[in-house]
């Protein structure tokens, strides 16, 4: 009977440090916010879709796409807060009847003040440009008065 009880001891010994090590070594991964906040639906055997199910799951998934405006577009709803903001609306409201967030009306705001600049840069070169042909044209002309002036003058 001696025996026995020794294997038991032995096993009631080696259980609790196994069991020390594997909670010391093992780490549960945290569940995925996603994971916590949608619950999941039960599996079909068949891997079918019902008609209910692809129905629901569009709703499911949050909120709508990212949608994508041309510059047309933008400047547009960029005119259109304008006009309600000087009609008296405030600008949260604004651009809530436009349809964007604010944070996407101070993107637009900023990078068309960007482009705009970019802009005024090519009119001013434009404008130097143009300047100087002036400038060259009116030499010109000054050239050929003054050289019929001395013609008329008898100094050449």
């Amino acid at each position: 009977m001696a025996e026995p009880l020794e294997a038991e001891s032995v096993e009631t010994a080696i259980e609790p440090a196994a069991k020390v090590e594997t909670s010391k070594t093992k780490k549960k991964a945290p569940r995925s916010r996603k994971a916590k906040a949608e619950p999941r639906q039960p599996a079909r055997k068949n891997g079918a879709n019902t008609a209910s199910q692809a129905e629901e799951a569009p709703a499911a998934a949050g909120p709508t796409a990212r949608k994508v405006h041309s510059g047309k577009e933008r400047t547009q709803k960029l005119d259109q807060i304008a006009k309600s903001i000087s009609g008296g609306a405030t600008l949260k409201s604004a651009v809530k009847q436009a349809g964007i967030s604010e944070q996407t009306y101070y993107h637009w705001k900023k990078a068309a003040a960007l482009s705009s600049d970019g802009d005024d840069l090519k009119d001013l070169v434009a404008l130097e440009e143009e300047n100087k042909r002036l400038k060259s044209l009116l030499a010109e002309r000054l050239r050929k008065e003054n050289a019929e002036l001395k013609k008329k003058l008898g100094l050449q």
